[in-house]
């Protein structure tokens, strides 16, 4: 059946003079995607003969996340296969344009199969989901969520230590992590030490028990359950008279839906963020590479599950 249907679409693509998208290959492969086509070490290379021969398997659920190429604001967007644990697509920078590549190169008739989608906050992820994928329902990942709160944790904390001056300040020297690490990975004295700071009606005190109450959330079972409690959490933060977490509210409310569906489907990125260090690791082997489609090509070889030459 597979082989008909690839060989009609030769046929008609040759009836076309071949000005046709190449969107898929015979036995059920993908073409090879943009950033490859016609690049460094060519089709006869390793990487590119196993995406040419890697068998494609329906996507139900993936991830999209970044992961920093070099330093000046240069990423990659890199797709997962959330069930099957691989690289599905790599892409160029985490814009707009990078997203309508990926699902150009996917085809509608395969995105029809993804029923979830799982990213961080960022428009262009969100946008291209809600554009390309109709009918899957799109999970914010709850790590992101908890990234975001830190960082405006952080930065309460920052402005808690300009206000402080002598003594004061000695006591609350080395206090970064016990705000931001779970009370259960603390160890017996840092327990004891943040006890005694939470005594204190501080404006860090407060940021830090919004945090510690949002963690409730994601034991949440009950879709009516958790969204009585997230509308709580944010008219409680939204009230707070702490400006960096006012910032994250605003930001949860626009992905409210988002954050929500986490309670049907518990789809996260976690898994995602393991194989995000090992790319990292591919680039630290290699001591860096010149180009994005070496490094691209690397992380096909290593991640992505190609069939063996």
């Amino acid at each position: 059946m597979g082989r008909s249907m690839a060989a009609s679409d030769a046929r008609a693509g040759a009836g076309r003079g071949g000005a046709g998208p190449r969107t898929a290959l015979g036995g059920g492969r993908r073409a090879l995607p943009a950033e490859l086509e016609n690049r460094g070490p060519g089709r006869g290379s390793h990487g590119a003969l196993g995406l040419a021969h890697r068998r494609w398997e329906p996507l139900h659920i993936i991830g999209i996340d970044e992961v920093s190429r070099r330093k000046g604001q240069q990423y990659l967007t890199m797709v997962y296969d959330l069930e099957r644990g691989r690289v599905v697509w790599v892409g160029r920078d985490r814009t707009r344009a990078t997203m309508e590549r990926f699902f150009r190169w996917l085809g509608p008739r395969r995105a029809r199969a993804i029923h979830t989608a799982c990213s961080d906050m960022a428009a262009a992820y969100g946008e291209a989901i809600r554009t390309w994928l109709p009918q899957a329902t799109h999970v914010v990942d709850r790590f992101h969520v908890s990234q975001h709160l830190s960082r405006a944790i952080d930065e309460v904390r920052r402005q808690t230590w300009r206000t402080l001056a002598g003594r004061a300040r000695v006591e609350w020297k080395h206090t970064r992590f016990l705000w931001l690490r779970n009370p259960e990975n603390l160890t017996r004295s840092d327990r004891t030490r943040l006890s005694a700071l939470v005594r204190l009606n501080s404006p860090i005190v407060r940021a830090y028990l919004l945090k510690e109450d949002l963690r409730r959330f994601w034991d949440y079972r009950s879709t009516a359950w958790a969204q009585a409690h997230l509308t709580q959490w944010l008219w409680r933060a939204a009230h707070s008279r702490l400006e960096p977490i006012k910032k994250v509210v605003r930001t949860l409310r626009i992905h409210r839906a988002g954050i929500l569906a986490w309670t049907r489907l518990r789809v996260s990125n976690g898994a995602l963020e393991g194989m995000n260090n090992k790319v990292k690791v591919i680039s630290h082997r290699a001591y860096g590479f010149s180009t994005s489609w070496a490094y691209i090509a690397n992380i096909y070889h290593c991640c992505a599950g190609l069939p063996l030459p």
